[in-house]
């Protein structure tokens, strides 16, 4: 244990000084970007006046705005004579690097790594557990990651289509706690993709098992963090909405955001979006009816709450229910307007917007959501085509190889390598989507990954 403690000190220490000279770097970046700024405006103010700029002084202030090695090439190469020259270096300079071509991994031997993992130790099922999502999680975005995952799902990695007695879902209730944790990691990392959600959403036998193991966790475990990830990625497909709802994990999350100071950020931003995805089906609205009392005091009282990020989530579920003339009633009832109006005064312009929305909901007199008729269009999907494989799946990993183990990706090709399973890639072409504008609160289903990363919602 000291020398598993020694060995994560030092790779911690040499990350640290990694992410300071980084730091460093993009602070003379930051200091160097204002000099230039503040020249590049009295040059403007000096135009004015009637002086003129020359193309030496462009080339300096481009030459200080690029780095070393390319700003020896544009010394020489690039003529600021020409208009418009410097400012299509600049935006070229921000244009993502096109990737070199990344080689495929290699195939794997799929059916000796399942049976491993149902009847090997719980030490070997915990290590390829890892790499098998570590090939997922630090595969480069694009076809080699998903060459990664249509192999997993053509080979049914996860057992979803298995009717065996034994199999590998059953792993999310082993009786090791690492082996459970590192099954609800890579179920997540699989939620994470649209390729991945769209396999594990055909396994209605998947779903139930993710329920069953966020009930049993009953603290706020690596675990159910987990498993709270991916049940929010797979809110985005409308049946297992329905299936959530059906059954009760309405009330559940809002049981669990009773106490929200007790829960880690991870836990609480993920219940929040994944209550407000559930509430905007009717189905979920109906089920908040039953305690409106209690789900409008849990939210009002997460409207202050410290963690920010919550806040959309918390402001779509409102904006939601209130659709319902119960709700609605109960909310007038408990003074929610006068609540509302305190955080209208203390939040940011984005926020008092979409909290100006909800006041007006709240007073409407509606009897019915105009959305309500086609809300549980079951063929309709609120799957959106993107990704969003977030650092939390890979953090604070619970074993190291001792000397002579293998793990990672050297375990996975050392020990199972086969022979083309590798398959062809299938994109799937997404709805057309919606931008979110911010200014009011969200309507559809998201992740909090996609929200962040500022996808279409």
């Amino acid at each position: 244990m000291l020398q598993q403690l020694h060995q994560q000190l030092i790779e911690a220490e040499r990350r640290s000084m990694t992410y300071l000279k980084r730091y460093n770097k993009i602070q003379a970046d930051y200091h160097n970007l204002i000099g230039v700024t503040a020249e590049l405006v009295d040059s403007l103010e000096a135009t004015v006046s009637g002086k003129m700029i020359t193309p030496e002084y462009l080339q300096s202030v481009c030459a200080r705005l690029f780095s070393n090695q390319v700003r020896q090439s544009l010394v020489h190469s690039v003529d600021f004579t020409r208009p418009g020259t410097a400012s299509t270096m600049l935006r070229a300079s921000l244009a993502p690097m096109k990737s070199k071509d990344v080689p495929l991994l290699p195939s794997l031997d799929y059916e000796k790594l399942k049976k491993d993992l149902i009847w090997g130790s719980d030490r070997l099922k915990a290590f390829l557990l890892q790499a098998l999502r570590w090939r997922l999680t630090t595969s480069h975005p694009g076809e080699q990651r998903e060459t990664v995952l249509q192999a997993y799902v053509s080979n049914d990695l996860l057992d979803c289509h298995s009717h065996s007695q034994r199999s590998v879902l059953q792993l999310l209730h082993s009786r090791s706690e690492v082996v459970r944790q590192y099954m609800a990691r890579l179920v997540n990392a699989f939620a994470s993709l649209a390729g991945g959600r769209l396999y594990v959403a055909q396994s209605t036998k998947m779903l139930r098992m993710l329920e069953e193991r966020l009930r049993e966790e009953d603290r706020d475990t690596a675990t159910r963090e987990n498993v709270l990830g991916a049940l929010q990625k797979l809110s985005l497909r409308r049946p297992l909405q329905t299936a959530m709802i059906r059954d009760g994990l309405v009330l559940w999350l809002v049981d669990t955001l009773k106490d929200p100071d007790c829960l880690s950020d991870y836990t609480l931003e993920y219940s929040a979006a994944l209550l407000m995805n559930l509430c905007l089906r009717s189905a979920g609205k109906n089920m908040c009816a039953k305690a409106a009392g209690l789900v409008l005091k849990v939210l009002s009282d997460l409207l202050g709450h410290e963690n920010h990020e919550i806040q959309p989530y918390v402001n779509g579920a409102l904006y939601s229910i209130l659709s319902i003339p119960a709700i609605r009633e109960e909310a007038r009832a408990m003074g929610m307007e006068d609540i509302l109006r305190c955080f209208l005064r203390e939040g940011s312009a984005e926020t008092a917007r979409q909290i100006e929305f909800i006041i007006k909901q709240l007073n409407s007199e509606e009897l019915l959501d105009a959305v309500l008729e086609s809300d549980d269009d079951e063929d309709e999907d609120d799957e959106e085509d993107h990704d969003s494989m977030e650092a939390d799946l890979d953090k604070d990993e619970l074993i190291q190889p001792q000397l002579g183990e293998l793990s990672g990706e050297k375990l996975l090709t050392t020990e199972y390598l086969g022979i083309m399973t590798n398959t062809g890639k299938t994109r799937r072409k997404g709805p057309a989507s919606v931008q979110w504008s911010g200014a009011e609160p969200l309507r559809r289903p998201v992740t909090p990954g996609g929200h962040r990363n500022g996808y279409p919602v």
